[in-house]
């Protein structure tokens, strides 16, 4: 008999908190997370596969980051530009097919100067199939093992074409795995401007907004076509928070800045952190079916916190939720439940709970005791209990 528990409320002591006030963007889409608790702070349309323009250029960056490390690529190795590479217009670092440029300039190209020509010159030389198509083929295949589900790429850089598109959730995942796959390489997100070889004066700034502001943002990338209208993927630093937030849509490229400056200030002076359970701490204990304990501990496997909003209290509403009771035997650190709070005002947060202990499957007479109980249970429901 599997029944499906919700646990009575438990009440853990948070306080009771104000609703968050949401933040009403203007983006068509757009998507907001806390890091360092993982609290979602903003979801709207943020599943939604959208074209990505420039933005998409952080898959490109992240599969020639992962060809440097592993080898495949050096930085100071020098690719050449094919004809098809030279052919992208908007933003661009100039390149031409004379040029032999240096692994480690491309990159800064495409982070600073989101040069469409740089992306075509490292997909073509990272392509199983050595064109540009081969190679939008493969980035969506890992964008799928990195668990980023409503993306598909047609091209290195976003250049406009039907079926690109990828959801603000997989961008802030992108992003989140930028942040942390590759530390060395994520530095220069940060940086203002780039010149190559003097040859673009009018594109040697970062298109980014946020840096500078003295708010702690360190990257990501802007993007802009017609079709996606103005967007930003940004990350930024304060203390030991870090968010990270993607949002698209927008009709200008100040509405961009002013949204994603309002966007990062939101997040870090309108919410606190709190500890919501520590790692061991049991929260719970759940049912056991034919062990030697009729019930286990539950309790996360590492500390759980939570943002609240800065004029709230110190208690939070949690459920513990399981499939049970559970089947003897049971080992120590099994994932068994799930705390499940939302924030009020804040989308819902679930959190995986394991065994506290071990619970041995009970002998004979522990099986006789279980099995006759449950008769006796349902010759006392009669026929409308019975199974």
């Amino acid at each position: 008999m599997r029944i499906m528990h919700h646990l009575a409320v438990l009440v853990i002591c948070l306080g009771v908190a104000l609703p968050a006030r949401a933040f009403e963007t203007g983006a068509r889409a757009a998507f907001v997370v806390d890091v360092t608790t993982g609290t979602v702070l903003l979801d709207k349309n943020a599943d939604t596969p959208l074209p990505p323009a420039s933005m998409s250029k952080l898959m490109t960056l992240y599969v020639a980051f992962e060809a440097v490390r592993s080898g495949r690529l050096s930085l100071d190795e020098r690719l050449p530009v094919s004809r098809h590479a030279m052919s992208y217009g908007g933003s661009t670092m100039f390149l031409d097919t004379t040029d032999r440029v240096r692994v480690e300039d491309l990159l800064r190209g495409i982070i600073v100067l989101s040069g469409n020509d740089a992306c075509a010159v490292i997909a073509e030389a990272l392509s199983p199939d050595g064109t540009e198509a081969g190679f939008a083929r493969f980035m969506t295949e890992r964008a799928q093992r990195l668990g980023m589900t409503n993306s598909i790429f047609k091209n290195s850089n976003g250049w406009p074409a039907e079926g690109h598109v990828m959801s603000m959730r997989d961008l802030a995942l992108l992003s989140r795995h930028i942040i942390e796959d590759f530390p060395e390489f994520y530095e220069m997100f940060a940086e203002k401007e780039f010149s190559f070889d003097g040859r673009a004066p009018s594109n040697i700034y970062n298109r980014n907004p946020l840096l500078g502001l003295g708010i702690g943002a360190d990257g990501l990338k802007t993007g802009h076509t017609q079709e996606a209208g103005y967007g930003l993927t940004g990350s930024a630093q304060q203390g030991e928070r870090r968010v990270i937030f993607a949002l698209s849509g927008l009709d200008t490229a100040q509405a961009r800045a002013q949204e994603s400056e309002a966007i990062v200030n939101w997040a870090f002076r309108q919410f606190a952190r709190k500890s919501v359970a520590t790692a061991g701490q049991e929260v719970a204990r759940a049912e056991v079916w034919m062990g030697e304990s009729a019930s286990v501990g539950l309790t996360p496997a590492e500390n759980v916190s939570t943002l609240l909003p800065v004029l709230g209290g110190d208690q939070l509403n949690a459920q513990v939720v399981y499939t049970g009771p559970m089947r003897a035997p049971i080992a120590k650190g099994d994932a068994l439940a799930e705390l499940v709070f939302a924030p009020e005002g804040l989308p819902e947060t679930r959190v995986p709970l394991v065994a506290a202990e071990n619970v041995a499957q009970g002998g004979f007479l522990t099986r006789l005791r279980t099995v006759s109980g449950l008769l006796l249970t349902r010759l006392q429901q009669g026929p409308e209990g019975a199974l």
